[in-house]
Order: structure tokens, then sequence, then C-alpha cells
């Protein structure tokens, strides 16, 4: 035998000297605010850009208004009126269409997922009917309603019925049934078994297509005021462009963005007021 091969053997089958004592990991503190300060950089950065392209030229009225002639579009359509009537009108359009479209969503989410006949009788003609895209029932719905406020609302609540649905759906179906069979056996009834167990058990499923509901409802709301709208975001929206108003327009897409970013922290505000312990869990798996 060679001294390299007895070398080899020796390294394979001499035990470990010493064990290294594993170390817990370190919770580093993180000041306060440090998270907020981190998630505004990134619009901060963009808004410098836009800041910077303006004022250099770059960026020509025509095409973008600067940020400072956008802030005095938003003081003078303050000012007149014209936001504030508008903002109410698209919130009103954009909740009425929401409320209808959860409610039916979560009806029909409970039915389907609950029931076996249920399920068998319109499960697959809601899939189907999941799978066309709201925009292209404009047409129809302008047929079928006209072009007032019904036909906005019913597209508002046609987009948000669905998302709310298949969560609903897939929360019911996934409920512990070992608990809903014993329920049952100490007498519950089929309502209190979905209002006491099915429903605590779906509630992350929920609060998900709370959440895609709600963006969808702002989604649904651009689109539903391009229909003819006499009032709301979108006729402001309307109005800039045919006076080529790039501030107003800016003003406009912004107030959208806003309404988006509303609806998603009121959903945060209520995952963390009815789901605490995800928040504790998710601070500890950091």
């Amino acid at each position: 035998m060679t001294a390299a091969a007895t070398e080899r053997r020796t390294t394979r089958t001499a035990p470990p000297t010493s064990l290294v004592a594993p170390r817990p990991p370190r919770e580093r503190p993180r000041r306060r605010g440090y998270a907020v300060t981190v998630r505004a950089l990134g619009p901060l950065v963009l808004l410098a850009v836009w800041w910077i392209a303006s004022a250099t030229g770059l960026l020509t009225r025509d095409v973008l208004a600067s940020p400072a002639e956008v802030l005095d579009a938003v003081g003078e359509l303050w000012g007149n009126g014209q936001l504030p009537d508008a903002l109410a009108t698209s919130l009103t359009r954009s909740g009425i269409g929401l409320v209808i479209g959860l409610t039916a969503g979560l009806t029909l989410g409970v039915v389907t997922g609950f029931t076996r006949l249920g399920d068998e009788l319109l499960d697959s003609s809601l899939q189907t009917l999941r799978t066309i895209p709201f925009l292209s029932l404009v047409p129809l719905f302008m047929v079928w309603f006209g072009i007032n406020e019904t036909a906005k609302i019913l597209l508002i609540a046609v987009a948000t019925t669905f998302p709310m649905y298949v969560s609903t759906y897939g929360g019911v179906r996934n409920a512990d049934r070992k608990l809903v069979e014993a329920m049952r056996s100490f007498g519950m009834g089929r309502l209190a078994i979905v209002r006491e167990v099915v429903l605590p058990g779906a509630l992350p499923s929920l609060l998900a297509g709370l959440r895609l509901s709600m963006t969808l409802s702002v989604i649904a709301l651009i689109a539903a005021e391009e229909i003819n709208a006499t009032a709301g975001i979108g006729y402001l929206m309307a109005q800039a462009q045919s006076y080529a108003r790039t501030d107003v327009l800016a003003v406009c897409i912004l107030v959208y963005g806003l309404l988006g970013l509303t609806a998603d922290a009121v959903v945060r505000l209520l995952e963390r007021a009815l789901m605490p312990w995800r928040r504790a869990a998710q601070g500890a798996a950091r």
C-alpha cells in the first residue's frame, strides 16, 4: 500500500476532533421607521428623475407636465370643486360595484364549496364564466343597460365577483372536515357551522380574495368610466385629453394609483386586526 493511499484511508476513518457549538440566530434590532424609509426610496427616486427631466427640458410639457405643474393642477381642480366631486362619484361607483361583487362571490363560493349539489350544479358554469375578460363585456353591457350608471356599476361587480368566488371556494373546500363533522355530531346546524367553523377557517383565503377584488375594482372603474361618463375621474380625464392638459391627466392617473394603494392598505389593516398570529409568525421567520 502506498503512502498516499494510507493517508487517504486515515483521513476517511479519523473521527472529528471537536464539534462546533450551534449558534442561535441573532436578532438585529431595526430602527423605528427603517422599513418605511426603505419603501419610500423607490417613489422618491422616480419623483426626482421626473423633476430633473422636466427641469432640463428632456421631458416637455406636451408629453408630461412637470411635478410643479401637476401640483398646481391639483390646487386648481380642488379649488373649483371638480376634483372632490369627481372623486366622490368614482368612489360611489366603485364602492357599490365592489359590495355587489363581494357579496355575490362570497355567497357563491360558500354554496359551491360547502355543498355537493352546489359544486356540481354551479362550479363548472362559474369557472367557465370567470375565464371571460370583463373588458369584453363592455359593448354588451352598453347594449343591455345603455350608457347610464347601471352598466358601470355592474361591470365593476362582475370584475370583482370571480376573484372573491375563487378564493372563497378554495378556502371553504380546505376547511377542517374533521372539525365540521364533529360540530355536526354535536347537533350544530349548517348555517351555524358555516358561520362558526368554515368562514373563520377560510379567513386567509377570504382576505386574499378581498385584496384581489379591491384591486380589480379600481381597474374596472377606469374601464367603466370610459363608457361616456359625464362625471367622475374618467370624465375629468376625457376633458383633459380633449384640451391636451397633461397636468390634469397626470393628476387623474395619480388619483387612480392612490385609490389602489388605499385599497391595499385597508386589506393589510384588516389582516393585522383579524389574523394577529400571522404577523407574529412572519416576524419570527425574518
